[in-house]
């Protein structure tokens, strides 16, 4: 897939049953996904493109891979816990859910192990881990930085998880376009999705003069938090709609290991 296509798009969307339907594979050169800080997508620029290519070249893919099988491993059978400065306090467990990890193998046996439509949809540049909780085990808070919701920039705003479930939003700012936003979306829009975690350090956050956060957060220690349709990660929630939320400043703690503190891997 290259850089423009989109899930609307007919030939994509076929080859996306061709993947549902267990065969085949596809590796992803998005070339797109730089946010700002507040959640923003930007607009490819010769200083992204350096990025983006010294990822691809450069990445460490055997050691990226050890790290992202040991994350896997730590997190079945017990509790992982995510913390902010904010007032982020989320707790969930993965079960026997289907780990992604995105390291950049695009082999036919990589294919053959595959346990859900994303374990074939290999991306480049490489560097995130991604699973879907199992939904009763989500319970918690995610205090959000100020972040933009249908073109309003909301601050402050606290969604409170019950069961993987929204059950009490709050905001000082900006609380109707939050409303209005999960409203329209449906049941999907009040569901915890997915925990991704970026841990390639090529792709870190990028501090110029404005921060940005390269390639959908894959780079290390960037946390996302996600809302809606986790069906393509093996999840129980489907719906179609689909909110990704960035974060660069929390604690991962993997039963009693931190793995991220305040936005930084810590642990190999």
């Amino acid at each position: 897939m290259l850089p423009g296509a989109v899930p609307a798009d007919p030939p994509y969307a076929a080859m996306q049953d061709v993947l549902r339907s267990e065969h085949g594979r596809m590796i992803h050169f998005h070339w797109a996904g730089a946010y700002d800080l507040s959640g923003r997508e930007m607009r490819v620029t010769a200083a992204v493109d350096s990025v983006y290519r010294n990822a691809v070249l450069q990445s460490d893919y055997a050691r990226l891979a050890a790290r992202q099988r040991t994350l896997e491993e730590a997190m079945r059978g017990t509790r992982v816990r995510v913390t902010s400065p904010l007032g982020t306090d989320l707790t969930f467990e993965i079960g026997d859910r289907p780990v992604t990890k995105q390291d950049g193998d695009a082999s036919a046996s990589r294919a053959t192990a595959a346990r859900n439509l994303i374990d074939r949809e290999i991306e480049i540049p490489a560097g995130a881990v991604r699973v879907a909780p199992v939904e009763s085990s989500v319970h918690g808070t995610i205090a959000f930085p100020p972040m933009a919701w249908g073109g309003t920039l909301v601050e402050g705003l606290i969604l409170t998880f019950e069961a993987g479930r929204v059950v009490a939003e709050d905001a000082p700012s900006g609380l109707e376009a939050v409303t209005a936003e999960l409203d329209a979306a449906g049941d999907a829009g009040r569901s915890f999705r997915e925990f991704a975690v970026g841990m390639n350090p090529l792709l870190a956050i990028q501090r110029d003069d404005t921060p940005w956060i390269p390639y959908y957060g894959y780079g290390s220690g960037v946390v996302r938090l996600s809302l809606g349709d986790n069906t393509e990660l093996g999840g129980a929630v489907g719906g179609g709609y689909v909110r990704w939320n960035f974060f660069t400043d929390v604690t991962v703690t993997v039963g009693d290991e931190v793995w991220v503190r305040d936005g930084q891997l810590v642990r190999e």
